[in-house]
């Protein structure tokens, strides 16, 4: 069996460790942990690995947050991989920060990312862990938010729920969306 995770985020040094990669921070710490490196490809940066049986190939899109179901659709044929084994990792300011919530389909709610992988992609039918990364932020202020920096206790706190999140990916490809669902969902 094969899986497509997809972390959402920008690329370049100016977004490295903002709120909107947390997608790509996701991924960056399962991949050091099973100890593989990243490979420069077709519209994103590519790692994979096997777990359980099961044959994990996960991505970086290098296409700007408001293009990524350009790659997401890309690598979903070049890997002929359903869109039922597609996980799409993204931040939420509707959820608070510290939970993570799965779920099999659901509505872009405003995120940009999200919106073109609608659009891309055909529906809103493709499984989503979203990231809580809260909305603490002044009326008329989401984007310098959702594109700032962690606060030191956020940072202090994001290696524990990042390792919820990649339990949570193993559960997606292993025991499926609905156990891993009702196992980890808040």
């Amino acid at each position: 069996m094969k899986y497509l995770i997809i972390g959402l985020g920008n690329i370049g040094p100016e977004y490295e460790l903002t709120r909107h990669n947390i997608g790509f921070l996701t991924l960056d710490r399962l991949a050091d942990q099973e100890g593989l490196s990243w490979k420069s490809n077709r519209l994103a940066f590519t790692a994979e690995y096997k777990f359980k049986g099961r044959n994990i190939h996960m991505i970086k899109p290098t296409t700007y947050m408001n293009l990524s179901g350009k790659a997401m659709n890309f690598w979903m044929k070049e890997l002929k991989v359903p869109k039922e084994n597609v996980l799409v990792i993204v931040d939420d300011v509707a959820i608070p920060f510290g939970k993570l919530r799965l779920r099999a389909k659901g509505s872009s709610a405003g995120h940009n990312g999200l919106k073109n992988i609608e659009e891309v992609t055909g529906g809103q039918n493709y499984p989503r862990l979203r990231f809580g990364i809260g909305d603490d932020y002044p009326k008329g202020r989401q984007v310098d938010y959702v594109l700032g920096r962690w606060s030191q206790s956020e940072v202090d706190e994001l290696p524990m729920i990042m390792d919820k999140a990649i339990d949570m990916i193993k559960g997606f490809c292993t025991i499926g969306i609905n156990m891993t669902m009702s196992q980890f969902n808040d």
